[in-house]
């Protein structure tokens, strides 16, 4: 290993491992929050672009794929994050040949993955949508939109990849920036393919794949410019079997995780599919909805892995359990704050994706959101214990709680919605937190006991 040296001492990452905690996450999690905000606005917004401009039918060409959507980019998204955990664990334990080598391996790992993911995926992308039942009208208009996201996999792969190594390195600004470019290139760009150009919602997805590539750009650009954790010497360029390999270890669960997830999502989506295309219009509204608000627990969340990442590199088994508590208590006061805000403003939110005479649509959507945040705090309760655990390595334990989130939407697709309709849709997200829950409790208590035997750094980089 090489040698601690003056170049290592020129780190800029931020440092979780010492302080009071609270600030600590709040300060690393306000970036994410309005990152993770201004990301869920432009999904609103491109969505509402959609609806006004093109109609219902192609808001729900855009929302018959949202589950598939979610399957794939999902699990590129899990094994970004994945692939970051390491980082943060090795600059808890200040390590930085390690975080360098570390960085770089993920790099190369994502190169290939992300081209494979792209090729496989746009090459069946038609059977997709024809296994998920896709209503014959929309079915050209959802392949377009679908076959392009695939498309853009590598660009996508990458951002998420750049922005998560950021984040391990103690950075939430910068990511924030950077996707605050992206939003505002994508809906400049939605509104000239799809308004000047009249591209349909084709325009949606290449205005997608351009500001994710400049994003990714960017974020590469700016990392190397000014963390020099990121810029490995040669010799520790070299590739390592044993590096490779626990990357793969902690990313593919985390990635499976997103997708065995959006597995039950997909059969509660195909059977809401076949309920007719007022249905998909309003579950897709209502998806993008729900994820605005769902925003602040997901980026409290992924404060909360790199701090658990941190502390666990540094062996602060007393901060990470105090770092849990607090989190907890903070997603319990948003979850009962977004609730009543769904509560009273449901209706009025729905008529920005369409005309006020879509009575219907509204309604469905007004419906799906009040049940829906009506369970938040067990959603807020899932990212806390998810992340704490995912931050201190323990990323198939997270896996399996996916599990039980599609176990849980499976039965609610394939036995509620038959026999109860729309109603059993609404119910398919809170169902499946529950399962979630009832797995990740337990999960957590292990991973404390765990943490209670640890005596030094239990992961370490070759």
């Amino acid at each position: 290993m090489r040698a601690f040296s003056s170049y290592d001492r020129t780190m800029t990452a931020i440092q979780m491992t010492e302080g009071k905690i609270l600030p600590q996450i709040l300060k690393f999690t306000f970036p994410l929050m309005l990152g993770n905000i201004l990301q869920q606005t432009y999904s609103l917004i491109d969505a509402a672009i959609v609806g006004k401009m093109l109609g219902v039918n192609a808001l729900a060409a855009v929302g018959a794929s949202v589950s598939i959507v979610f399957l794939i980019l999902g699990f590129c998204q899990g094994c970004c994050c994945g692939f970051a955990i390491p980082v943060a664990q090795k600059l808890g334990a200040r390590d930085m040949p390690a975080v360098r080598r570390t960085i770089w391996a993920g790099l190369r790992i994502s190169l290939y993955l992300s081209v494979v993911i792209c090729i496989v995926t746009s090459l069946f992308c038609d059977k997709i949508l024809a296994m998920m039942k896709t209503p014959q009208e929309i079915f050209d208009d959802a392949y377009s939109y679908l076959l392009i996201t695939f498309i853009s996999i590598p660009f996508t792969f990458f951002y998420n990849l750049f922005s998560y190594l950021l984040r391990a390195l103690g950075d939430s600004r910068t990511p924030f920036y950077f996707l605050l470019l992206a939003t505002v290139i994508n809906i400049v760009l939605d509104i000239f393919f799809m308004g000047a150009l009249g591209t349909g919602v084709g325009g949606a997805a290449v205005a997608t794949l351009i500001a994710q590539a400049v994003s990714a750009l960017f974020c590469y650009v700016y990392m190397k410019r000014h963390y020099p954790e990121a810029n490995p010497f040669p010799d520790e360029k070299r590739f390592s079997w044993h590096l490779t390999g626990t990357l793969l270890w902690i990313g593919i669960p985390i990635g499976l995780q997103f997708s065995i997830t959006a597995i039950g999502s997909i059969v509660l989506q195909t059977a809401n599919n076949v309920l007719g295309p007022v249905y998909v219009a309003a579950y897709a509204a209502a998806a993008r909805i729900k994820m605005f608000f769902f925003s602040p627990l997901e980026s409290l969340g992924m404060a909360l892995a790199t701090f658990a990442g941190q502390n666990f590199g540094a062996v602060r088994k007393d901060r990470i359990s105090a770092g849990t508590r607090i989190s907890t208590l903070l997603v319990m006061v948003y979850s009962v704050t977004a609730f009543i805000i769904i509560y009273f403003c449901a209706a009025p939110i729905a008529q920005l994706f369409v005309s006020a005479d879509e009575v219907e649509v509204i309604a469905c959507t007004a419906k799906f959101l009040i049940i829906t945040t009506a369970f938040f705090p067990l959603l807020g309760l899932l990212c806390v214990l998810r992340y704490s655990i995912q931050g201190c390595g323990f990323t198939a334990l997270a896996m399996l709680a996916g599990v039980f989130e599609m176990v849980a939407r499976t039965i609610v697709g394939i036995f509620g919605v038959p026999e109860w309709g729309y109603t059993a849709v609404c119910f398919g997200d809170p169902m499946a937190w529950i399962a979630a829950n009832i797995f990740l409790v337990p999960a957590y208590m292990y991973v404390c006991s765990r943490l209670a035997k640890l005596k030094g750094p239990a992961l370490h980089v070759e």
